[in-house]
């Protein structure tokens, strides 16, 4: 397993600095650099200020007062003992003030570069209250979009995830105007939760760990993140709070990790909840054998471990390596030379509310234009009406964990419209929220929509549909929104629908119905503007989907990188329920792996989104037709833009490796990029395939096996365009 890049995140000064400091701090302020505190609100109590003075707590949480925090810094600086200062932890997921996409929309720019900005504005946001850490990014693999964190991760692909966290973590830690410390989560697996319901149970092979859940983790630590938090769900029976296999075995022995691992809130006192403790003190020992440095928010180490070490239960020397890997962060940091917030100035905010508008552009995924309906013709005679519950709603199209984003801040779409179209536009919610049930609005709707030229409806998810706890087994669209779809569709007006989620969504029951389909997910602040830019084709959309969109909550888990099994499905194959012969006792034709209600493919496939360009791929080359472990691979194409206009294409490489010791995906996502082509231009593009870049967990090792390998580029997880090498072990 790769991970030698991981030890050099943290510098010899900071280490040996921590190691001289560690010496002078008796057990009580050891064990205090493991306490974290909840804030209390924009007061110091007197309890926390002697906490802080006596340096039994290392580290406030939820604490954004500017004031307040620099006073609690000055007391940890000032007047303790050491002079050691407090990490003061914050929810900074997509922005901070101003509010970025969701992390599966960022995902859906397939721009790094970009989401790095993205981090780098949060950062800057957030440092101005004090703020020094933050929990983000979120790695967890998805592939259930009814689990309600999904809004917090980067969708179903290793690869993808991989880059959009390391994406993060530089933005969050390498700012040159303000830094975050990252934390990485939620190690291992949480993603795939049983039944997509939060904090459920999650059983993994090691060979799907290794291969899909572990990479996007050791891609964030190589970046430099110095902080990880286990999961809340037990993983194989074993909850990672008290895990340590994954934090000492994995984490740190086999990836040489040396920051450290905070606990998810309460999440060690819940270990006797599990049922793997039988009490308290029993968990704080069980976490602390495990590698867990730090207590988020229960105080079952502060309550326990100094009579622990006193008694002879628990060596002080654990104590000892967990503290040395919080302070070594902590000068790393640079928190010791670091004292009061940062100022931002008028351009630098400028940039924050630019960048968060180019993330949710880029975010954007056209999945449908039929007789290219897109882009709205501004100028033209025509009369448009806007209807939908999410038309006029600036707290909803922010999506989760928006805690400090200012609501004035945000722009709806109703808003960036109006100003555009002025008396051309006409409004009516039809719904009041998304989860309306009532139909009473619906003749009104009508008879406005009978007298338009085009209805653009603003459907999808209120925020608290998706995050943590918000988990759903009716993935459609809640409420009446279903039912207004058909109302306005009955009078063969055109219809754009523009969907805000926090998830994939069924949309097989209304998807005919729409003449074109923008998938929005919770945009952010500037989600009028960059929807207006999108609409009238300032913006030509580019975004690519992240995670594949399901015709049926049943086909769930649904994902392109699926193993092909023994009786995969073919077009010959696969039979409906009419299809079966009443009076048969068993049908055989048929017998493969599908199910009889619903066509085997998904909705809309990993990677796919239109553009108002067309893109074509061809010449696809290799430059060797076998590989050798100290070679390295060539795969060009040439990508022509044949349509009226420039664009941005993200031309995506996959792999198949059809005979291998254990099986393998059908495909497998490898490399990436996006691609600016004018109008009737083209360009060669090439990918460079590394010997390492072909390696996978076969159950006992990482290897590259001899043999054929298959290779794919296109648009989408469904490219057609390919040809195959030979690799060569000897």
């Amino acid at each position: 397993m790769l991970g030698s890049n991981v030890q050099s995140a943290l510098s010899p000064d900071a280490k040996s600095r921590a190691g001289l400091l560690l010496k002078k701090l008796t057990l009580t302020e050891k064990i205090g650099q493991m306490v974290q505190v909840n804030g209390q609100q924009g007061e110091i109590s007197g309890e926390l200020r002697q906490g802080i003075i006596s340096g039994s707590i290392g580290s406030v949480l939820n604490e954004v007062n500017p004031e307040i925090v620099q006073e609690m810094q000055r007391l940890a600086q000032e007047q303790s003992r050491h002079g050691i200062p407090l990490l003061i932890g914050r929810d900074v997921i997509h922005g901070f003030k101003i509010g970025q996409p969701i992390p599966l929309g960022q995902a859906a720019t397939w721009n790094p570069d970009l989401v790095e900005a993205g981090a780098q504005a949060a950062a800057l946001e957030a440092s101005q209250a004090g703020i020094n850490w933050t929990f983000s990014p979120m790695v967890d693999i998805c592939r259930d979009p009814r689990w309600g964190r999904v809004a917090e991760g980067y969708g179903e692909d290793p690869v993808l995830a991989s880059e959009m966290g390391k994406a993060m973590v530089r933005g969050y830690q390498n700012g040159s105007q303000a830094q975050l410390l990252s934390c990485l989560k939620h190690f291992a697996g949480y993603g795939a939760s049983e039944s997509g319901r939060d904090y459920n149970t999650t059983y993994i092979p090691e060979i799907e760990l290794q291969n899909v859940y572990f990479p996007p983790f050791l891609a964030g630590l190589e970046a430099g993140c110095l902080s990880i938090m286990p999961s809340f769900s037990d993983l194989n029976g074993l909850p990672p709070s008290g895990n340590g296999w994954l934090m000492r075995d994995i984490l740190r022995k086999a990836w040489g990790f040396q920051g450290f691992v905070v606990s998810d809130w309460e999440s060690i006192p819940q270990l006797q909840v599990h049922g793997i403790c039988e009490d308290r003190l029993a968990s704080a020992g069980k976490a602390v054998q495990a590698g867990i440095n730090l207590d988020m928010a229960s105080h079952v180490y502060a309550e326990n471990l100094q009579a622990m070490v006193e008694s002879d239960q628990l060596q002080e020397n654990l104590i000892d390596d967990l503290v040395l890997e919080i302070l070594a962060v902590k000068y790393q940091m640079g928190l010791f030379d670091s004292h009061g917030q940062k100022t931002v100035t008028p351009s630098q905010q400028k940039n924050v509310i630019q960048v968060a508008q180019q993330l949710a552009e880029q975010s954007m995924v056209l999945l449908k234009n039929a007789d290219k309906v897109l882009p709205l013709d501004k100028n033209s005679s025509g009369h448009f009406l806007l209807v939908g519950p999410m038309a006029d709603q600036p707290l909803e199209q922010l999506g989760t964990w928006v805690f400090d984003v200012e609501q004035a801040n945000s722009i709806t779409l109703k808003t960036a419209l109006e100003n555009e179209l002025g008396e051309s536009l006409s409004f009516h919610p039809g719904l009041q929220t998304s989860r309306d049930q009532s139909h009473v609005q619906f003749k009104a709707v009508s008879k406005m929509a009978k007298a338009a030229d085009l209805v653009i409806l603003a459907l999808g998810e209120e925020a608290i549909l998706s995050g943590e706890a918000h988990c759903r087994t009716d993935i459609r669209l809640p409420g009446a929104q279903e039912a207004l779809i058909s109302a306005v569709a009955e009078l063969g007006t055109p219809i754009i629908a523009i969907v805000m989620a926090g998830r994939p969504l069924v949309m097989e029951a209304v998807i005919d119905k729409f003449d074109g389909l923008l998938y929005a997910w919770h945009p952010g602040s500037m989600a009028g503007p960059a929807l207006v830019n999108v609409l009238l084709g300032n913006t030509n959309p580019s975004g690519k989907l992240p995670m594949t969109i399901p015709r049926a909550v049943g086909q769930v888990p649904i994902y392109y990188g699926h193993g092909n099994t023994g009786k995969p499905a073919t077009p010959e194959t696969v039979i409906g329920l009419d299809d079966i012969d009443p009076h048969a006792s068993q049908l055989s034709v048929g017998n493969t792996s599908f199910h009889l209600d619903v066509a085997p493919s998904p909705q809309f496939c990993f990677g796919f989104g239109l553009s108002y360009s067309q893109f074509v791929y061809g010449d696809l080359r290799f430059s060797r037709e076998s590989l050798k472990p100290d070679q390295s691979l060539e795969v060009s194409v040439l990508l022509e833009n044949t349509g009226p206009v420039d664009g941005v294409e993200v031309a995506q490489l996959y792999i198949r490796d059809p005979v291998a010791s254990v099986t393998r995906p059908v495909r497998q996502l490898k490399k990436f990029q996006r691609v600016a082509l004018k109008s009737q231009t083209s360009i060669k593009l090439i990918f460079s395939i590394q010997w390492q870049d072909l390696s996978f967990f076969n159950g006992s090792s990482w290897l590259v096996e001899a043999g054929i390998i298959e290779i794919y580029v296109g648009g989408s997880s469904d490219a057609r365009l390919g040809g195959q090498i030979q690799l060569v072990t000897s």
